[in-house]
């Protein structure tokens, strides 16, 4: 008999169900984000609908913090797992206002771990408890459906491409209260989504998927900047990576932020300082040296080390480095051309300056950092790895 393990979110679903095939095999943390990627087909929602029980596939597995829920022996049905699952539709009912479509489902208990007002708060939807859904935008909806999923007061919350049904401006507008879930409750989530801009701005860790199958499952910017992983291998590849706000120069509009092995200035609105901010480091923003440059309009230059390459095509290559001197910090991606590869002698293990022309600021959370290591550079050494224009 398989055993589960407590922190963990354990899942093993193979066999077919009508003409598709499914071989799901992963674990990740049991708390957080983590969001299953891949294209429309793959299999996601095929996923999240036997972790809830509403599909079944004889012999799989699903465990959640060390519960079972299904495996050889077991399987509960959907009324008898803790699961909060919110769908592309809100399908909210018609005759109920928000405050009793909220409520509905919602356990009979005077303690809940998460409460009415709590979630109302997270979501931004106290004028709207009077409301019929007909009287709602799609965002509102998407809200209340969310809502009334934390009220069931869920083990896990899923997610099933809750943005795939709104404009672009719907989803602007839910996104940040997707963002403040994340960061304000102890519940762990899957998102599902084929959209990684969504991923990008708040999930942790990430289940990869392709044609039926998960390819890799793991932290997200591991799983960015593993360069023979599809989403390092695209020409928009990018590496997510959380910093702290360390300080703003208000002379000239940057705020410093510290990452392992840098510090950069970045033109933005001032945080205040133990602020984590999530990071977008775009391949193609990103430039290599074999010197530090004397005089550069180029703001954050770092010392790197080049971890291991791989071809893009024909003509240019997809660099993974790591930040800092000796290339213990964090890892990112630089795409250049095979020309200058060969032209300039690069090669795994080398050491380099990584010149990062570009840094897309994604999230900001009112959460401090947690301590950097005693191997993290300080602000102050940090401070001598920004290079400005002379």
């Amino acid at each position: 008999m398989r055993t589960a393990k407590p922190g963990r979110i354990e899942i093993a679903f193979n066999g077919t169900l009508g003409t598709f095939s499914l071989d799901a095999q992963f674990s990740v943390p049991a708390k957080g984000v983590t969001a299953v990627f891949g294209p429309s087909g793959c299999g996601k929602t095929t996923v999240a609908r036997c972790i809830a029980g509403l599909k079944r596939l004889a012999g799989g597995l699903c465990a959640v913090d060390g519960e079972i829920w299904q495996d050889d022996t077991t399987f509960r049905p959907p009324h008898l797992r803790p699961i909060g699952y919110v769908f592309q539709e809100a399908s909210l009912f018609p005759h109920l206002s928000v405050k009793r479509n909220l409520l509905f489902g919602a356990p009979k208990r005077d303690t809940v771990p998460i409460g009415f007002d709590e979630v109302v708060e997270l979501l931004g939807i106290a004028h709207l408890l009077t409301r019929a859904p007909a009287h709602l935008s799609g965002g509102e909806r998407q809200r209340v459906a969310i809502g009334r999923a934390l009220l069931s007061q869920p083990k896990l919350l899923v997610m099933d491409e809750p943005l795939a049904a709104l404009d672009r401006s719907a989803k602007g507008e839910i996104l940040p209260f997707l963002e403040r879930l994340h960061e304000k409750l102890a519940l762990p989530m899957l998102y599902i989504s084929h959209d990684m801009a969504e991923i990008e701005r708040f999930a942790d860790h990430l289940v990869l998927m392709e044609r039926g199958t998960v390819a890799a499952a793991g932290p997200l910017a591991t799983l960015q900047s593993n360069p023979a992983l599809p989403l390092a291998a695209s020409r928009d590849s990018a590496v997510s990576c959380e910093a702290v706000v360390s300080g703003y120069d208000g002379r000239y509009g940057l705020l410093a932020l510290r990452l392992k092995g840098a510090r950069l200035l970045v033109p933005a609105s001032p945080l205040a300082p133990g602020v984590r901010q999530r990071l977008r480091i775009a391949a193609s923003d990103v430039s290599l040296a074999l010197e530090a440059p004397y005089a550069s309009s180029i703001l954050n230059v770092f010392p790197a080390r080049i971890r291991s390459h791989a071809p893009l095509g024909h003509g240019e290559v997809t660099v993974v480095l790591a930040l800092g001197t000796g290339g213990s910090g964090t890892q990112i991606l630089a795409r250049i051309t095979r020309r200058s590869w060969d032209a300039l002698g690069f090669r795994d293990g080398l050491d380099v300056f990584a010149q990062v022309k570009g840094v897309s600021l994604v999230a900001a959370s009112d959460r401090p950092l947690e301590a950097p290591s005693e191997a993290s550079p300080s602000p102050e050494r940090d401070a001598g790895q920004v290079s400005a224009a002379a």
